[in-house]
Order: C-alpha cells, then sequence, then structure tokens
C-alpha cells in the first residue's frame, strides 16, 4: 500500500493523517496546542505539537494494521499569513505573529509607499506589514529566514529553511504566476535575502531529516512536499477542484474559496487567487466564524440550542459578527467594528441571530467574486466544525439559494495528504 501524510497547523491544535492513492483516510490524529501568550508566541512549541501529533499518528497506523514505511511523502498546511523570522539553524530569533494579530500600521505605510496600487501586500493587515514588524525587532544580523508557518514546519522536518510555496508566500508579496519577489519589496529595507523560494504546491522539496525518520520509524526515502494554506487544504480535502465548485471552510474564521480558469482579484476587498495547478481559487477569509460563537456559547450550548432553531423563520436581526474590532473579506477594514446587538431575551434567537449574520457575510462573499468577474458556484461543499450543524446549513442554503453538499472528508490535513500524490 502507498501511503501520503498530511499535516495541519491549525488555530487550535495540530491535526495528521494518512491517506491512500484514492485519497480514503487510513488513520488520523490530533493534538491541542500548549497555551501561549498571543503577545509572545514561541513558534518552537508548534513543532514540539506537531512531533507529538506525529508520534500518536504512527502508533494509530500501526493500530490499524498499517506500516509507516509505507509513507511515501508529507505536505504542511497552515494558518496564511501566520510568520516567524529563525537562525541559520531554524532558531526562531523572533516571536510567532499570527494571521490575526493587528497593529502594523506605520509597516504598512512603508508598504503603502513602494507596492503598486491595489497590490494584495497593501493595507496594515498585510503579511508583508507583519515581516517587516518582525525584521525592526531582532537584531537582523541573526536572522536568516523568513517562515510562514508551514514552512517552519517544512524546514523542521527537512532540517533546512528557505523554501514556501506560491500559496503560503501570496499575500507576503509572491507573483504567484512566476513564483519571484518583486524587486520594490527592497525598497521597503527588509533584507530580500530571508525570503523562501516559493514553489508550485506538492512540489518535491527534500528527504525528511533521517533522525526524525527513525524515531517515527518511516521509510529513509520519504520526501517533503511544498504545502499550502489552511483553506486550501480544506478545499481539497473536500472535492477536487472543478470549475463551478466552491467550498466554504467554517472554522475559527469563515473561508470561501471558488474554481476559476482566470485569476480574480479586488484587493480593495480582501479578495485575492491561489494558484493550484493550472486553474485559479479565488476567494477570502472573513474574521467571522466559529471564533466568535465560542466567545458567546460552549460546544454543547451551541449543540442544545441549535437544535431548538426554526431556520426558515428569520430573526431579521442584522448582526456582522466578529471577534473584535477588524475584518479581511469581504469588507477590507481594520476598523471594522462587530455588530451584535441588540441581542434579544432568549439565547436560542441570539444564536440564530450569530448564524444568520456568519451566513450574510458568506452570501455577500460569493457575490464579490461574481461582481469581480468570476462565477456564481454551481456546488458548494462545506468543511470546518460548522458543517456539522443542520440548522446553520440550513440558514446557509436559505441565504445562498444553492443546494449545499456535505463533504465527504473535511479536514485540511485530509488535503494537505493530497499534495504529495497531486505532487
Amino acid at each position: 500500500m502507498t501511503l501520503a501524510l498530511g499535516v495541519d497547523v491549525g488555530t487550535s491544535g495540530i491535526r495528521t493523517a494518512v491517506i491512500d492513492r484514492t485519497g480514503t483516510p487510513v488513520a488520523m490524529a490530533r493534538v491541542i496546542h500548549a497555551a501561549q501568550d498571543p503577545r509572545k508566541i514561541n513558534a518552537e512549541r508548534w513543532w514540539q505539537s506537531v512531533v507529538d501529533c506525529l508520534e500518536i499518528q504512527m502508533e494509530g497506523l500501526r493500530d490499524e494494521g498499517c506500516d509507516p514505511r509505507d509513507i511515501i511523502g508529507i505536505s504542511v498546511d497552515g494558518t496564511s499569513g501566520t510568520m516567524v523570522l529563525t537562525d541559520v539553524n531554524l532558531k526562531p530569533v523572533t516571536r510567532a505573529l499570527m494571521y490575526n494579530s493587528k497593529g502594523f500600521e506605520s509597516e504598512a505605510a512603508i508598504v503603502d509607499r513602494f507596492a503598486p496600487a491595489h497590490h494584495i501586500t497593501r493595507g496594515s493587515s498585510s503579511s508583508l506589514a507583519r515581516a517587516l514588524r518582525l525584521w525592526h525587532e531582532v537584531d537582523t544580523s541573526q536572522a536568516a529566514h523568513l517562515l510562514h508557518q508551514a514552512d517552519y514546519i517544512l524546514a523542521k522536518l527537512t532540517g533546512e529553511g528557505g523554501d514556501s510555496d506560491v500559496n503560503n508566500a501570496l499575500k507576503t508579496g509572491v507573483d504567484p504566476v512566476t513564483c519571484q519577489w518583486p524587486d520594490w519589496i527592497a525598497e521597503t529595507g527588509i533584507a530580500m535575502r530571508l525570503f523562501p523560494k516559493a514553489r508550485d504546491v506538492g512540489t518535491a522539496i527534500a528527504p525528511l531529516r533521517s533522525s526524525l525518520a527513525t524515531r517515527l520509524g518511516l521509510a529513509p526515502s520519504v520526501v517533503v512536499h511544498a504545502g499550502t494554506t489552511d483553506s486550501i487544504a480544506a478545499f481539497l480535502s473536500c472535492t477536487n477542484p472543478e470549475p463551478g465548485i466552491a467550498v466554504t471552510s467554517l472554522g475559527t474564521t469563515l473561508a470561501v474559496k471558488t474554481v476559476s480558469n482566470c485569476r480574480v482579484e479586488n484587493h480593495d476587498l480582501g479578495l485575492y487567487s491561489h494558484r493550484l495547478g493550472t486553474v485559479w481559487l479565488a476567494g477570502g477569509a472573513s474574521n467571522t466564524g466559529g471564533g466568535v460563537l465560542r466567545s458567546f456559547f460552549t460546544t454543547d450550548e451551541i449543540t442544545a440550542l441549535s437544535a431548538q432553531i426554526d431556520p426558515a423563520s428569520p430573526t431579521d436581526l442584522d448582526y456582522y459578527p466578529l471577534p473584535g474590532p477588524g475584518e479581511r473579506f469581504p469588507i477590507n477594514d481594520p476598523d471594522l467594528h462587530p455588530r451584535l446587538v441588540p441581542r434579544p431575551p432568549d439565547n436560542v434567537t441570539f444564536l440564530q441571530g450569530i448564524l444568520e449574520g456568519i451566513a450574510a457575510i458568506e452570501s455577500r462573499s460569493y457575490a464579490a467574486i461574481r461582481d469581480s468577474g468570476g462565477d456564481w458556484p454551481t456546488a458548494i461543499y462545506t468543511a470546518g466544525g460548522g458543517a456539522e450543524n443542520p440548522a446553520w446549513t440550513a440558514i446557509r442554503s436559505r441565504l445562498l439559494g444553492i443546494p449545499l453538499h456535505p463533504a465527504r472528508h473535511t479536514e485540511a490535513a485530509i488535503g494537505a495528504a493530497r499534495l504529495v500524490f497531486r505532487g
């Protein structure tokens, strides 16, 4: 049996999946991230969680009667825009900054002076602005690699830094067609020697470190492949990338992706396209999602209250649910405030209003893609924990006017593993 391993570095923890050539999961594992101060995130803790999860994964694979030595490749996905600076030995020399970190207005002003109009790197939520902040915080002689979250794990797997993929590197400024970093980035003052080589997703990068292969019981021939972002990995876990097919990821945040034969972009809205082989995945990510729900309700409360919702009877509450100020898509406004008032006296109606608000943002997101030159999807698959909520699914179907399909698989780790066989 030939197997592939995917590693998903998510917001809450690590998930891994081993699949066969048909894309069917053989075994999966999960480890929760250790708690960290969000202002002082240590990337090395991500790596320790990955190692812990891989060890659990190999044990689970053996329990299924499979041999870890049948794994031929590994690929990694991570949260888009999360990054760290390391030295040549891959030791972090800065804190890590997350995709939703804020407060980079001064760096964004520098980027805006040099970036082309409407470029994806413009704005205070820009990944390049985040990279500049890290550059300004460090002794520049120590820094050797600028690594996105998935790049950092890839580097720890191979033992060498300096590689990325066109999906993770997109928001930092790489040209997804040529895979090159534009010359104007150097004018911002950051050293270009830090930037990784961006590769097509699924490209074979290097063998797994021999010491790690031995520790995990893997074959010495295992190859590590270029990964992708978490939302694209989630897309690939759900379905094949064919024109007209869309995937909504309802996790901590909301992400939408539609397959297009052409590149669709509107950076004023936070809309961009990732390249995946010969097609493009047009979409964006909102800060709304499960994170808002969990700020008001526990998982058990959401389940119990959702069972009492009548999806066919709208609340008419005009909510724009956000966990705090700032939105990325379909409104690109770092100062946008949540709208969650008035709050009704009963929690069932309040929860329904939040679910309707998130569904309205989803519908507005697909409309933004259509209005920017893309197509309204012919079929939408759903990934993430929200896919398991029947009331939410019915609300979304009513607002979108499209039948929603439950994805056979929804874990991003499965999509990451599929990149091994695509590569």
